[in-house]
């Protein structure tokens, strides 16, 4: 079922990225990590569907979304990075595979961190502290990091910060292979979250599951 959204606010957390905040629909609910199929509401781009994450609390009195623009893409995440209050959207049902199965060790690439945002902030405030969680995440520069204060900030929360093409003091400088897997201090009999770009999610459901990550214990949007 459609939804029509009117942009409230937008504000960048990047300079790619921008958190955007629409008005909520009476009774829409989501889970979170969940994602809707989201387009513009304008002649030429109702049709240009795509997939984007709820990244605010699932009680909150708006929906929002953190959205990192590819100008050299399609054209759909810059038209929204340059969109202003008072534009609308259209959004369907939330759907997903990614949930909250309890501490564990969370991989996330890039804007692959936007189903985690929910889970972890509804996670704190519930429970007051994210103990058991272990966020791994990899950028190519400093520069990219989403909130990466807010993740700093997070209570219990372990968090490494990966740069895979800028050496920077305190923060690891590389890829997050197999080698990385081995010294990340990562529970394999545990609960692991996997979302990155597509080439990152296959070798390292490839490397995690020959490490012992059931399928049962592997959070991916494939199921």
């Amino acid at each position: 079922m459609p939804h029509s959204l009117t942009l409230q606010a937008i504000r960048p957390v990047t300079h790619n990225v921008n958190e955007l905040t629409f008005e909520r629909p009476e009774g829409f609910d989501f889970t979170p990590g969940q994602a809707t199929d989201f387009a513009l509401d304008r002649d030429g781009w109702r049709n240009e569907q795509r997939p984007f994450t709820f990244t605010s609390l699932p009680g909150a009195e708006h929906l929002q979304f953190t959205i990192k623009s590819y100008p050299s893409h399609d054209g759909v995440t810059e038209q929204i990075g340059k969109m202003q209050p008072g534009d609308g959207v259209i959004i369907e049902d939330p759907w997903g595979a990614i949930a909250d199965k309890g501490p564990g060790t969370i991989i996330a690439g890039g804007a692959g961190l936007t189903p985690f945002l929910s889970i972890l902030r509804a996670r704190q405030a519930e429970h007051g502290t994210l103990e058991g969680y272990h966020l791994i995440f990899s950028n190519s520069t400093e520069k990219d990091i989403i909130l990466r204060e807010e993740l700093e900030r997070m209570p219990g929360l372990a968090l490494d910060l990966v740069l895979s093409d800028e050496d920077v003091d305190g923060l690891h400088h590389g890829k997050i292979d197999a080698d990385y897997l081995d010294n990340a201090g990562i529970d394999f009999d545990g609960i692991v979250y996997l979302c990155g770009p597509p080439p990152m999610e296959e070798d390292l459901t490839t490397a995690l599951k020959a490490r012992g990550v059931s399928d049962e214990r592997l959070v991916t949007e494939e199921g």
